[in-house]
């Protein structure tokens, strides 16, 4: 039988699917952790700290990611601009924007959309390889 403390945990778990299938939905949405946190009825602070007890990061880092996965696709098709990407992503903020895909990536968007043109051609499981992200951490502060 379990607990009350325990059934909590797992209603609280559910409603954090929710809002991480929320932002793998809308990503490109302005979404942000108040938002997230009013459409499963918790606080931003407890959303924010269960998120990054549940699954190892920040609803906003886990948000940012899924954009720069995207960009990274955006920017592999090479017919947009840096800039339309931004917009594209969700983000309002093309130095925001830049500086996360660089931190994620290990290189400015321009540099990784000019280093996938180079790939044309090749079989999409190299090109993949080559254009993959090296996920370079930047310490955050505490």
């Amino acid at each position: 039988m379990t607990t009350p403390e325990e059934a909590q945990r797992l209603r609280d778990l559910a409603r954090l699917r929710r809002v991480r299938d929320r932002m793998d939905r809308e990503y490109a949405e302005p979404l942000d952790v108040e938002a997230l946190a009013r459409g499963v009825h918790m606080s931003a602070g407890h959303l924010s700290r269960e998120f990054r007890r549940a699954y190892g990061e920040t609803p906003y880092k886990y948000l940012m990611t899924r954009r720069i996965e995207r960009a990274m696709a955006l920017l592999r098709r090479g017919d947009l601009s840096v800039t339309e990407v931004c917009f594209a992503v969700g983000c309002s903020s093309l130095g925001t924007f830049s500086t996360r895909f660089t931190e994620l990536v290990g290189m400015p968007p321009s540099t990784y959309r000019d280093a996938a043109q180079t790939t044309a051609g090749m079989p999409s499981c190299v090109a993949k390889q080559v254009t993959r992200p090296l996920r370079h951490h930047v310490p955050q502060p505490v």
